[in-house]
């Protein structure tokens, strides 16, 4: 069996993954792609994704793209471990849960992580250098995400983005009053999905939000997870991020 992860560091996507991979005592090939070196859109990279975007499982030369459809998929083969419900009433929550991480809640802690560090980064190249990386970019939501880095998020977009970071967590501390886990008693891919894209940063990245005040059934949530041997495996992945601009995950704002 080959199985081969292309990814970046132990944060957001790549981690939501990872984390399962780890969850699963998965034997993988662990290939580190360099997005401050722009590796992703780079020509051997896009010929493995041809949208340039970490992380990207190959398991016999099939190749797996998108952080929840990689999961799912690795419910379907190595179902040994499994990270998924069996009863078809847990699987639709633990799914709709990712839906939510994935459609109102990734976005919007991203749009602060590419404000504060991918802003920073795009504005320290010269602009014609800029202009030839971003017109390497496959996707042109990508391109024009760059381009908005580059020149900053309004101030109107960056709370809007924060009130839906309020409400996630509120909605989750509130499920969490009756539920171990997200999708209920089970650990799922749903947990691995809020932690990596929300739940193990917000406090760090948002103190204005007193986390562990208003939202303590997240923190021990948390803790949890942090708690877990495939998490703690994950997060002791290689981090090449210039320390100065780790505010992904909250150790810089």
């Amino acid at each position: 069996m080959s199985l081969v992860y292309y990814h970046a560091e132990p944060a957001a996507n790549s981690l939501k993954s990872m984390i399962c991979l780890k969850e699963k005592g998965l034997d993988f090939e662990s290939r580190y792609v360099d997005l401050h070196k722009f590796e992703q859109h780079s020509e051997w990279f896009v010929a493995i994704n041809p949208e340039g975007q970490v992380p990207v499982l190959v398991h016999d030369g099939a190749v797996i793209t998108q952080t929840s459809v990689i999961n799912e998929y690795l419910e379907d083969v190595f179902p040994a471990v499994p990270l998924r419900p069996a009863d078809a009433v847990g699987k639709a929550r633990m799914r709709t849960w990712n839906k939510f991480v994935d459609e109102h809640v990734m976005n919007y802690v991203s749009m602060h992580g590419w404000h504060r560090m991918v802003g920073v980064i795009a504005r320290s190249i010269d602009s014609g250098e800029f202009e030839k990386l971003v017109e390497r970019i496959p996707l042109p939501d990508q391109r024009k995400k760059w381009q908005t880095a580059r020149s900053g998020f309004s101030e109107a977009d960056l709370a809007h983005a924060t009130d839906k970071i309020v409400y996630a967590c509120a909605k989750i501390e509130a499920h969490l009053a009756e539920n171990v886990w997200l999708a209920g008693d089970m650990f799922t891919t749903a947990d691995a999905n809020f932690y990596s894209m929300c739940g193990m940063m917000v406090e760090r990245m948002f103190p204005e939000l007193e986390v562990a005040k208003n939202y303590p059934r997240v923190i021990d949530w948390r803790e949890r997870m942090n708690a877990r041997p495939g998490v703690r495996a994950a997060l002791e992945m290689p981090d090449h991020t210039n320390p100065a601009l780790r505010t992904w995950t909250g150790h810089v704002r």
